[in-house]
């Protein structure tokens, strides 16, 4: 029996994961030099999953001070009181 084609999803999962396999937390670990080899598979330490930022990106000031959006009261942060 075949799945129906709206219940597929392209090309797997687009978006970040936030529970990692038991394969992928182990080479995780091994990285950071918390798990060696030998020691048991099972009751693993929990690992910490690094998401992707996406948001609004911040306009950045060039160093003459010649940037977008100078001026405008929403990209400046510096203020003068």
């Amino acid at each position: 029996m075949s799945i129906d084609k709206s219940l597929k999803r392209p090309a797997g999962i687009v978006r970040s994961r936030n529970v990692l396999k038991r394969g992928e937390r182990i080479d995780q670990l091994l990285e950071e030099g918390r798990w060696h080899e030998g020691e048991s598979p099972l009751g693993l330490p929990k690992v910490r999953v690094e998401r992707a930022v996406t948001g609004k990106k911040k306009k950045k000031m060039d160093e003459e001070g010649e940037g977008e959006g100078e001026g405008e009261g929403e990209g400046n942060e510096t203020s003068e009181e």
